[in-house]
């Protein structure tokens, strides 16, 4: 018997962190029953859609959005909420008129956005179409002078491309199932000099092009430009920015996406040699006031004496583009983790360490707003001198892919943290979620806490339509959510949440990276 109880205790010494795990079953059922049969999560991403309109990152939708998410939040009790300030950027810009249509060699409404940060047409403004098939900029030596009053439009050859599968997916068992057997990524070879360099001439050239066309347009007086994503089809509009928003930059050409079909038809009718006439009445605005960008943040105070000063954090970017109203990309995002923090607080948790949320600015132009507030509170990647709430920090969890379910969680690598997670995905296995893969992924603000060596975390999602119809285009409206799978998101995003409040310890962590010198991101 000596010898089996000496194999036994050395089982129970060897076994891994989750054994160790306590699971609050009767926490869970609470969690479950607010977030599945009392949500209110539609109601919050109604209000941050239909009513807040387009967030652009310093827009007045933003500012409505991100002011009403404040208000929100106190009122459910969370502490400290208020408009962070995380850094520059840049200049408001708003769209306050739109009106493009062709008007020869006969009517026709067409399907158009502005892109964001470009300047109005004047007025309203009916202009003969100029069909540009130069290759390269000194092929744009043929145009010059040729430009004023014109509306520009780059000749295409392309033609529709069908699609034959469904916009919308989930993942498959099987394909689960491969990502949870992941191994590690091996870490990536740094790029040869040589190699990065043809790649940037590569795509330099097609912006050089497209830079000079503009600056040639604007110059002889131009109306506009038309511009066209081979990704859109059926009227869907994958529409982005138009140019530099920093403080003093220099006004943009006016660029406006058109929907594929409507593109191609003006191509062909034109270099028919059939004379196209189009009305624009695009209305813009910009200010400097105030250049500054703002995250939302908030919290639910700590309650244990010895790890209250700790902190679990979770978010999603609360910016979007203009075409539609962001539902997917990413009031979704925001939507549920406001619901999560208000499940806690409608259960009344007292959580052990403190849960602050965070509904960050400026995502679309490159993390900005997460960037910022990781540098000014724990720490900048370039350099790695860590700030005293660095050492505090527990884990940051992100929604960020759309409106689909969660399957399971990436672990950025961190394989330390997947038992961890297996056992908390246990509760919620019959919503579909518990796949834990060590792979990474990318695009979204949990990187800004990866950079700097805090454990964060992305959820895998059910794609739906989000890379097919929804992402960044004129359809990403609450239309597209879908009510069911955003109270499963809510209801597990609180688990987690509530699980690594009240642990122990702190989630483990990955090796400290290295700096990154000045140039990093």
């Amino acid at each position: 018997m000596r010898k089996v109880i000496g194999l036994l205790l050395l089982a129970v010494a060897a076994s891994p962190a989750f054994a160790q795990e306590k699971i609050d079953a009767d926490m869970m059922q609470k969690i479950r029953n607010e977030g599945l049969n009392n949500s209110k999560v539609m109601d919050i991403a109604f209000y941050l859609t239909d009513v807040s309109g387009p967030r652009l990152a310093k827009s007045a939708g933003y500012t409505r959005a991100s002011t009403w998410a404040v208000s929100e939040l106190k009122k459910w009790g969370l502490e400290n909420a208020a408009l962070e300030p995380w850094g520059d950027f840049g200049k408001t810009w708003d769209l306050q008129k739109s009106y493009v249509a062709m008007s020869a060699p006969y009517y026709r409404p067409l399907i158009a956005f502005p892109k964001t940060w470009t300047k109005g047409s004047g007025g309203l403004k009916n202009a003969e179409v100029i069909l540009v098939k130069a290759a390269d900029s000194v092929g744009l030596q043929a145009y010059k002078g040729k430009l004023k009053g014109k509306v520009i439009v780059i000749y295409k050859t392309d033609t529709l491309k069908q699609t034959f599968t469904a916009d919308a997916t989930r993942y498959a068992d099987s394909t689960l199932e491969k990502m949870a057997a992941a191994a590690p990524a091996p870490a990536r070879a740094p790029m040869d000099t040589a190699t990065m360099r043809r790649m940037r001439e590569a795509n330099a050239g097609g912006a050089s092009m497209m830079n000079a066309l503009k600056a040639m347009a604007d110059a002889e007086g131009a109306v506009a430009m038309l511009s066209m994503s081979t990704r859109g089809h059926d009227g869907t509009l994958f529409v982005q920015g138009g140019g530099a928003y920093a403080p003093g930059a220099k006004d943009n050409f006016l660029d406006i996406m058109v929907a594929f079909e409507d593109y191609m038809s003006i191509c062909r009718l034109a270099n028919a040699g059939i004379p196209v006439k189009l009305d624009v009445d695009v209305q813009t605005s910009m200010n400097e006031k105030d250049t500054k960008g703002y995250n939302v943040i908030a919290e639910i105070k700590g309650t244990d004496p010895t790890l209250k000063e700790e902190i679990v954090m979770l978010g999603g970017h609360l910016d979007s583009w203009q075409g539609a109203t962001g539902a997917t990309d990413n009031a979704a995002g925001c939507s549920v983790m406001m619901e999560a923090v208000r499940i806690l607080k409608a259960i009344g948790v007292k959580p052990r360490r403190t849960i602050r949320i965070a509904l960050w600015n400026g995502e679309e132009q490159g993390l900005l707003g997460s960037r910022g507030y990781v540098k000014n509170h724990f720490a900048d990647p370039s350099t790695m001198e860590l700030k005293p709430e660095h050492g505090k920090f527990s884990s940051y969890f992100n929604i960020d892919n759309g409106t689909g379910k969660i399957r399971g969680i990436y672990t950025q690598g961190n394989e330390q943290v997947k038992s961890i997670f297996q056992e908390w995905f246990k509760p919620f296995a019959d919503l579909g979620a518990s796949t834990v893969t060590v792979s990474n992924t990318g695009g979204t603000d949990h990187q800004s806490f990866d950079a700097v060596g805090l454990p964060g975390f992305q959820f895998i999602q059910d794609g739906i339509e989000y890379n097919t119809r929804t992402h960044h285009t004129n359809m990403d409206s609450y239309d597209h959510l879908i009510a069911a799978d955003l109270k499963q998101i809510s209801t597990i995003v609180a688990a987690f949440v509530y699980n690594a409040a009240m642990r122990d310890e702190k989630l483990p962590r990955k090796e400290l990276p290295k700096a990154r010198g000045t140039g990093g991101r």
